[in-house]
């Protein structure tokens, strides 16, 4: 092991510039790849909210509805003749019911925690309408559906949940496949450095490759230095990644973003978490198996 270590130091020394040039292409490639990830939890987490562009949704009605089709909270009898006209209706992919508890929850999550707290709230879960989220087959086709359940009776309103979301997340669809494309890019020329490197190595110690060779060394012993150099400067491109996905997470989301538009529910440490995970799997994987296949092409053992 201490030959080993001793040509892991030799060997990032001998190329410096070369093992510089693949941390700072990794670590840009696998920021990027971070915040892909992270925007298509945030999609998701929109869509959980607000629903998708596939859907519309059926406020039903409650207690002292002010809407003028309701004339009391909506009764078992309204919401089944409500289903088994959604059931019917070709226009429909799926459909699933949101209850009033559920509506306040997802308020508490979105709306200063004072208009909730106290003995006389602002906002109980009384205050809520029960919904209906209908997912359609086509989102150009809907007006079928639509016609179908406005004015039935229970239903207060009927909103298309298409106008609010759709502009949000093709905004973040073309985030995300902008950021995931300039990583595949980058990827790419951070396997073509780690080709390189290895290239290079192998050059600068072909004599002693040749002398460990007739000595009847292993093939992991020859090619343990290269994994070390590759593992070095993965983990290296991983931490400076993963501290750019924190700073962004803190300084853009949690400081900036989430006070400037509190109504949307942004992405967490779970979510955080979860794109680390991805970026530290994935930085080892694109220095260690381009390796592990290189070195037995020009160390040749």
């Amino acid at each position: 092991m201490r030959y080993v270590f001793s040509n892991l130091g030799q060997g990032l020394r001998r190329n410096l510039s070369m093992h510089l040039a693949v941390i700072l292409t990794l670590f840009v490639s696998l920021t990027l790849v971070g915040a892909g990830v992270l925007v298509k939890q945030q999609a998701d987490k929109a869509a959980d909210q607000w629903g998708n562009e596939l859907q519309i949704t059926a406020y039903l009605c409650r207690d002292d509805d002010p809407s003028s089709n309701c004339l009391g909270a909506v009764n078992p009898a309204e919401k089944k003749a409500l289903t088994k006209v959604v059931e019917q209706n070709p226009e429909v992919e799926s459909y699933y019911f949101e209850s009033q508890a559920t509506a306040y929850d997802k308020a508490q999550e979105l709306f200063d925690p004072k208009l909730f707290d106290g003995d006389t709230p602002v906002l109980r879960p009384g205050d809520f309408r029960e919904s209906l989220w209908i997912t359609l087959k086509d989102p150009d086709e809907y007006q079928g559906i639509s016609s179908a359940v406005v004015g039935l009776d229970g239903v207060a309103s009927l909103e298309d949940q298409r106008n609010i979301v759709q502009p949000i997340l093709r905004s973040m669809r073309v985030m995300q496949i902008a950021s995931l494309g300039t990583a595949a890019f980058l990827v790419l020329a951070a396997l073509l450095l780690v080709a390189n490197t290895i290239r290079l190595a192998a050059f600068a110690r072909r004599k002693e490759i040749a002398i460990m060779r007739l000595v009847g060394a292993s093939t992991l012993y020859i090619a343990l230095p290269f994994l070390l150099e590759a593992l070095f400067t993965a983990m290296m491109g991983v931490l400076l990644a993963g501290g750019a996905l924190a700073a962004g997470m803190w300084f853009g989301v949690h400081q900036r973003l989430e006070d400037f538009l509190g109504f949307i529910p942004w992405i967490g440490l779970d979510d955080f978490v979860y794109a680390a995970v991805v970026v530290g799997v994935l930085g080892p994987v694109l220095t260690l198996v381009p390796t592990l296949l290189l070195t037995r092409k020009y160390l040749k053992v």
